[in-house]
């Protein structure tokens, strides 16, 4: 810890065995982290009561950062990222929808990761740490990038990303090493980031040592002393590993530099970041190994139960996801406070926050840990208001969007009302029959619509072959594509891509402040583009554009639909000048 009394000189400490393995700063440390954009960092002192804001009528894009075209296998932060910030700027766009920035895990899955609180390695741009000199061309060349530039190859990119960041890992120790007497003498601002994210960057760090050390294994399978978190043990592998241990900590580094300047970049240009949290960690991951009491274990100290959901639209049998279930019992005892920290350091990565599975924080569906199937599980109660009120009174005013999809109990739309929290509407599940919620016309203002969401296929797929005819048949009627009582030629007659432009208008129509549509959609793109595909395993968040989609005449068609409905960037400032 290092105190406002701190000696004016700067210091430096040579590595040891302890916590703090590395070198550091003293006073001129302590301002670097005082002004330091840090990952997870977001301090805020509204404490205002809880009331929405008025939001004026916009719109953003659903486009993941892997999904970005790019020479190295996925997107990343490179110029692609801003070009399509770019991008974003010119349709007229606000928001820029991305899915969890979090490591990739089980299915290669962005909702089942090693950490909630670390970024994806993935995600760090090899073309800024070669202009860095971290890397050489050469470098990138050796390595293989996947077959397809359309789709992101998971198994070759695991080999090639890490070979290449392991390479500017040690050239970056390099040009540090013996600089002002020290082994090694890292930048302040790495110092910075390491103090300031320390409460979750440690542990991290030394977890993914670990499962290297372990052939990236489950924690569970490793052996007693590091499963239980023997204190000796872990000092003496953390020891013994502390230029591995450095690795991971360096990942993070740039990846927070790096997303930092893309995130400044957008709001720049008037684009907010709206990020993703899903409500459960993964049980394979270093917050399932740290975190005992927070979730529900049984006699053993094995978790008891674990998350899924019943049998719904997408899948007969349910869902059983394998998460850890929290206590919420402990969780309140202690003032929610993981739940404080883990928000508050998505508000430090994000603008707006979706909260996916938004319904089990009144109801959640229970299954024993050791059954094969969701059927098992029964409905238990979550917390409810009393999160959001303890997140509110220590963070102030909550930018949050909730996922509320799903089989809703009147308590599930009574916390969604109670919090003020806009739900989402998507276009896929209006046209079932009768009066549907999901109908433009029964939109609310404080909402946010989709044509769909990334579990769900794209429009053109969803008009050609996931649509059942009923759907079509209504879907025409209420979009003025047929008469009111279509035939089954009628429906035939329409074209997929006037279906596909008159559900994009009917969100874009929609009274929601808000409307969000896939970048998938506005291509046009069929099942190709489909990211996810729940209850699947293998085969998902593989989709990649292709270079140049992003072009100026898309944005301008963009920007005049959006124009029509008034959710361009453009009127948004408009209206905002003239209440001035």
């Amino acid at each position: 810890m290092l105190f406002a009394g701190a000696p004016a000189h700067t210091a430096c400490k040579r590595q040891t065995n302890t916590k703090y393995t590395t070198v550091y700063h003293d006073f001129c440390l302590w301002k670097i982290v005082c002004g330091y954009v840090m990952i997870g960092t977001s301090i805020k002192t509204d404490k205002t009561k809880r009331g929405r804001e008025h939001i004026m009528r916009e719109s953003g894009i659903l486009m993941p950062v892997s999904s970005l075209p790019g020479p190295y296998g996925i997107g990343c932060f490179g110029k692609a990222a801003f070009q399509f910030v770019d991008f974003l700027s010119a349709a007229g766009q606000t928001i820029w929808q991305l899915l969890p920035l979090s490591p990739t895990g089980y299915g290669d899955s962005p909702y089942q990761s090693c950490s909630a609180f670390a970024g994806n390695p993935y995600f760090v741009d090899l073309e800024t740490l070669e202009k860095e000199g971290l890397l050489t061309a050469a470098d990138l060349k050796a390595e293989s990038w996947g077959k397809d530039p359309l789709e992101v190859d998971y198994g070759t990119l695991y080999v090639s990303r890490f070979a290449v960041l392991r390479k500017a890992y040690a050239a970056w120790r390099s040009q540090c090493a013996g600089l002002h007497g020290c082994a090694y003498y890292y930048p302040d601002n790495y110092y910075a980031f390491t103090l300031a994210n320390e409460d979750w960057l440690e542990d991290y760090a030394l977890y993914m040592a670990l499962k290297v050390a372990n052939k990236m294994k489950n924690w569970v399978e490793w052996d007693a002393p590091y499963r239980r978190r023997d204190k000796a043990a872990l000092a003496a592998f953390a020891a013994e590993n502390e230029e591995e241990i450095g690795f991971w900590k360096f990942v993070q580094y740039k990846f927070s530099v790096q997303w930092q300047a893309v995130k400044t970049y957008a709001n720049e240009k008037g684009v907010q970041i709206l990020g993703d949290i899903p409500i459960y960690v993964s049980a394979d991951s270093v917050d399932a190994w740290v975190g005992g009491k927070l979730f529900e274990l049984d006699a053993d100290g094995r978790f008891a139960r674990v998350a899924g959901c019943p049998p719904d639209y997408f899948s007969a049998d349910g869902q059983l996801w394998g998460n850890p279930l929290y206590d919420w019992a402990y969780h309140k005892k202690t003032g929610y406070a993981w739940w404080i920290q883990r928000v508050r350091h998505a508000l430090g990565i994000y603008d707006l926050l979706r909260i996916d599975h938004f319904r089990g924080f009144d109801t959640y569906w229970a299954i024993p840990a050791t059954s094969t199937t969701a059927r098992t599980g029964k409905w238990e109660n979550g917390p409810g208001m009393e999160l959001f009120d303890a997140l509110e009174a220590a963070l102030g005013k909550l930018p949050i969007i909730a996922e509320d999809l799903g089989e809703l109990f009147p308590s599930v739309r009574k916390l969604l009302a109670d919090s003020t929290f806009p739900g989402m509407k998507v276009l896929q599940f209006a046209f079932g029959g009768g009066d549907n919620e999901y109908l433009p016309h029964n939109h609310v203002k404080n909402g946010v619509v989709y044509p769909g969401t990334h579990d769900n296929t794209t429009l053109t797929d969803w008009w050609e072959n996931g649509a059942s005819e009923k759907e079509k048949a209504t879907a025409a009627a209420y979009l003025h594509l047929t008469s009111c009582k279509p035939t089954a030629k009628e429906v035939a007659a329409v074209k997929t891509a006037a279906a596909r432009t008159a559900l994009l208008r009917a969100a874009l129509g929609s009274v929601a402040d808000r409307a969000i549509i896939p970048m998938y959609d506005w291509l046009g793109l069929g099942a190709e583009a489909h990211l996810n595909t729940p209850g699947k395993l293998g085969g998902n968040w593989a989709w990649r554009a292709k270079a140049g989609f992003d072009s100026k005449a898309l944005a301008a068609q963009i920007k005049a639909e959006c124009a029509v409905y008034c959710r361009c960037n453009a009127d948004v400032q408009n209206v905002k000048e003239s209440a001035i």
